[in-house]
């Protein structure tokens, strides 16, 4: 079909958003799984059933003009993602992602320059805000193997962990990892070999390398998390400090940690927390006072953290998380009480924390998490009793696979992040 279906496309809110006179409007509702779009077209995009990946043009020349349609008002359950093909969206390069997930959205394209690449016409209140593109490998790191230890373990996109690499800054355990700046990982805070708790911080770059001991920012602590938020950013929050604390400290693109920010929510350690959705993360579990619990706290794309929410399954300390399938994240493990347990509770894009599933694998507490192959997730060490060096691999769907026999030094109270883009 050829010619102007209509004069204007217009927000749910019923103003007008753009005119889009002149277009071609394609009369077949895209319902696949994906879609290749053509310049100076209008789309009607339906994903009732499935999230739809729409690639744009290879090239394109100023002007040109492409519209999407949410046909069925469902992209906020299953989301467009759009693949630039090779130009820039927003001033952004191809290797990040963006994504759409309003109900009702209309997508008004124009191509701009070769430095800008694809604009939206309109502002809209849309979530197109770039998303850096997933980790392909992991790092697991520190840890104690009876006594502090500064050792890593690197683990390839298909979930391959290599042997022990000769540690480099400070030997600790009890310390947190996130990913930053979209392709490294940081690691920081923990109790170094005499006990005493410190705040200093090793990067590695996005080959893995570890780097030196850099002088600490906030309070030191142990038993803490962190998970990536926004787009290359990271948050540390809770830990001990031989009281129990709710107290954050966030991570810019360029691994720098801020100072302290006043905690939200109940004061725990023994936590655990993962990316999910766009831009946001969650932290849940741990214990507080006298005993376990199973409450959540979630972050805005912004790293502010919410107020306590109640939990759902087993109530648990000494767990880890990671984030799988591209926006979602799982916690693992963890010690129930009166021992440990290798039960999971799934989380979904909203930060939803399901019920618990029966484990797969060796109960075990105090281990470590990392997302790795852009959309799958491992569990790795811990303490099963005795010290452990064991894996468990979790797919895209969220499914935890029998255990791994171990790969370098098995240790407990180690930190794990993702990192590279390349596989």
């Amino acid at each position: 079909m050829s010619g102007i279906v209509q004069n204007n496309i217009l927000r749910s809110s019923g103003t007008i958003a753009v005119s889009a006179a002149g277009l071609n409007w394609v009369d077949t509702i895209i319902t696949g799984s994906t879609a290749t779009v053509e310049a100076g077209n209008g789309y009607w995009i339906n994903t009732t059933s499935n999230t739809c990946t729409i690639t744009l043009p290879s090239s394109a020349e100023s002007g040109d003009q492409i519209v999407l349609i949410d046909y069925a008002r469902t992209w906020g359950t299953n989301k467009i993602i759009i693949d630039s093909n090779g130009l820039n969206y927003q001033g952004n390069d191809d290797t990040y992602t963006v994504e759409y997930t309003t109900d009702g959205q209309s997508l008004n394209i124009v191509y701009s320059d070769a430095t800008k690449g694809w604009l939206p016409l309109e502002d809209d209140v849309v979530a197109d805000e770039p998303v850096a593109p997933l980790t392909q490998r992991a790092i697991f790191g520190y840890g104690s193997t009876g006594s502090v230890s500064s050792i890593t373990n690197l683990v390839n996109s298909s979930g391959v962990v290599a042997a022990d690499v000769t540690g480099v800054g400070t030997a600790r355990s009890g310390l947190a990892a996130a990913s930053y700046g979209g392709d490294k990982a940081l690691f920081a805070y923990g109790l170094n070999s005499g006990g005493t708790r410190v705040s200093l911080k090793n990067l590695a770059n996005n080959s893995g390398v570890i780097a030196a001991d850099v002088a600490g920012v906030g309070t030191a602590r142990d038993s803490l998390a962190a998970a990536g938020y926004g787009v290359g950013l990271a948050i540390f929050a809770y830990g001990t400090t031989g009281s129990d604390v709710s107290m954050s400290n966030l991570v810019n693109t360029s691994g720098v940690i801020a100072a302290d920010v006043t905690g939200v929510g109940t004061a725990r350690y023994g936590i655990a927390g993962a990316r999910y959705g766009t831009g946001t993360a969650i932290f849940a579990y741990g214990w507080s006072g006298s005993g376990t619990v199973s409450m959540k706290n979630l972050v805005t794309n912004v790293g502010v953290i919410g107020s306590d929410v109640s939990g759902v399954g087993t109530a648990r300390s000494a767990i880890a998380c990671a984030a799988y399938g591209d926006d979602k994240a799982i916690f693992g493990y963890g010690y129930g009480g009166s021992g440990g347990v290798s039960m999971t509770n799934l989380v979904n894009n909203l930060g939803v924390v399901a019920s618990d599933v029966s484990g797969v694998g060796t109960a075990r507490w105090n281990l470590a998490a990392s997302s790795y192959g852009s959309d799958k997730a491992i569990f790795g060490y811990g303490n099963t009793g005795s010290k452990s060096s064991l894996t468990n691999k979790v797919s895209n769907s969220g499914v935890v696979a029998a255990d791994t026999s171990g790969v370098g030094t098995a240790r407990e109270l180690l930190a794990a992040a993702g990192y590279s883009y390349s596989a």
